[in-house]
């Protein structure tokens, strides 16, 4: 065996290796959330959302534990298809839903009147309070779908390819809930201005 055409082979395969496709890097791996910081960045998001879809104040603790025990056992299936606020919204509305449905059940009466020293609104003006209120019970009365896309993006402000996705509908279909929502919310607002001015 001849030494030196010992390195010429070496240098000849390697040129060779060195020669074809190299290969699409790896795609990172998704990025991992830890049930601690989804807790803590979405605590206030979670709780804005199930108060809006008419959960009663005294049952918001119980219902947000809910969905983010919900939250917790589903963490790992999380795609992140969507952003964990679309989805953690998703976790909302059917943990409400069977709120709503249990409340029926045991036929509890809901109120709108708070317990005494825990009114939302005492550092709000009466006529933000007002407004809130009505906007609430607008809410309150439309169809759950066309109430879900108007929350998400009108007070959430998420896009509306996010509400499509939260509420698994297309996005011409959330478009349309939306038009609805909003034709109702401004009526029943214009309502309210003309019974206040007579």
């Amino acid at each position: 065996m001849n030494h030196k055409s010992v390195p010429s082979r070496l240098h000849t395969g390697v040129s060779r290796v060195a020669s074809r496709e190299v290969p699409e890097p790896v795609p990172a791996l998704r990025q991992v959330i830890s049930f601690a910081s989804l807790f803590e960045s979405q605590a206030s998001f979670v709780w804005r959302v199930l108060a809006r879809l008419a959960i009663p104040a005294a049952d918001l603790p119980d219902v947000s534990q809910e969905v983010f025990l919900s939250a917790h056992r589903l963490l790992p299936t999380f795609e992140q298809r969507c952003s964990v606020s679309t989805w953690l919204y998703g976790i909302c509305v059917r943990v409400a839903s069977t709120h709503r449905r249990r409340l029926l059940r045991r036929r509890e009466q809901l109120t709108s009147v708070p317990p005494e020293g825990a009114s939302p609104s005492t550092a709000l003006s009466a006529d933000i309070a007002l407004q809130r209120e009505r906007l609430e019970q607008v809410l309150y009365r439309l169809p759950e779908e066309q109430a879900h896309v108007f929350i998400l993006y009108e007070l959430e402000e998420l896009t509306m390819s996010e509400v499509a996705a939260a509420l698994g509908c297309p996005l011409q279909t959330a478009y349309s809930r939306l038009y609805s929502a909003r034709k109702a919310v401004l009526a029943a607002f214009g309502e309210g201005k003309r019974s206040s001015q007579s």
